[in-house]
């Protein structure tokens, strides 16, 4: 009987301590380098699949705006599911909740990606910007471009 109580004790320490494990685990932390200004706001998009990335925030998963600072700015998601993520990011300078571009369509305000991929001609696709994310150690940086 003693035996049996002792595995029942364990087996519910070790599923309080992997409950546990998982409500810390799986959370990312987005570092943003090369902000040129302290204005506007720095907004971030996390998607889960190319569904909208990188240009419909309203198809991410998370979203949100940030204050700018300095020259660098930092944000973290938590509580995601261990998987494949891709993060959008631009710094807002004037406020209006959008990349803005001029008559050429070519981006006024910074922005990045995850993974920095290249740009050459129109925004990355999903699976160049992919990161894989599991656990709680998960930070990445991404350096905003500026064309202008």
């Amino acid at each position: 009987m003693k035996r049996l109580l002792g595995a029942i004790a364990l087996v519910s320490l070790t599923v309080g301590i992997s409950q546990h494990a998982q409500a810390v685990q799986n959370r990312l932390t987005i570092n943003v380098q090369g902000l040129k200004a302290a204005q506007g706001k720095v907004c971030y998009s996390l998607f889960s699949s190319s569904a909208g990335f990188p240009t419909s925030p309203t198809q991410a998963i998370r979203a949100a705006c940030i204050p700018a600072k300095a020259s660098s700015s930092a944000i973290a998601f938590g509580n995601l599911t261990p998987g494949t993520y891709a993060v959008a990011v631009f710094h807002d300078m004037n406020g209006d909740g959008q990349l803005n571009k001029n008559t050429f369509g070519i981006p006024v305000e910074g922005f990045g990606f995850s993974q920095n991929p290249g740009i050459i001609s129109g925004p990355p696709k999903f699976r160049d910007a992919a990161i894989f994310v599991a656990g709680s150690g998960n930070a990445i940086k991404i350096d905003l471009k500026h064309f202008l």
